[in-house]
């Protein structure tokens, strides 16, 4: 009987904690709301890559995308061929899905996420042997920060 003690409060313990790993397994994708032009093919690649990293996207095409970055407070400065949105933060161009997942779980007080340019390395511009880019942190006083350096395969 002793045998079973341990058991049982095993089976209990992870009887208890399977409604939490099924909230956390359901829990729904991140949107991510992109505007970009309708001829913009490295931004379709860069939608399917943030697919392919788990988030649902919903995408709209549109004849200039200006106007999308500077209502939400992006400098032009930094500005690349898409503009997104997601979890209140805004995300300029190819930044990779890792760094989106990371701005999401660390929730810093910033605007958002820019990879300034088009940079060749990134997810949309896959150009073997490219050379280290930066992504930005942008400041909601539009100041920046190296959020993170990318190494390119």
């Amino acid at each position: 009987m002793r045998r079973r003690l341990p058991i049982a409060g095993l089976l209990a313990s992870l009887l208890w904690m399977a409604p939490l790993a099924s909230a956390q397994e359901t829990a729904p994708a991140p949107l991510v709301k992109v505007w970009k032009t309708p001829t913009c093919g490295c931004c379709g690649k860069w939608v399917r890559h943030m697919e392919a990293a788990g988030f649902r996207i919903e995408s709209t095409d549109v004849d200039n995308v200006d106007p999308v970055k500077t209502a939400n407070g992006l400098p032009l400065k930094l500005a690349s061929c898409h503009t997104a949105l997601v979890g209140g933060y805004v995300v300029e161009g190819h930044v990779p899905a890792a760094d989106v997942r990371r701005l999401l779980r660390e929730k810093p007080a910033i605007l958002g996420l820019a990879a300034p340019g088009m940079p060749a390395g990134s997810p949309g511009m896959d150009v073997p042997g490219s050379p280290p880019y930066e992504v930005l942190a942008v400041a909601k006083d539009g100041s920046t920060s190296v959020w993170s350096v990318q190494r390119p395969k």
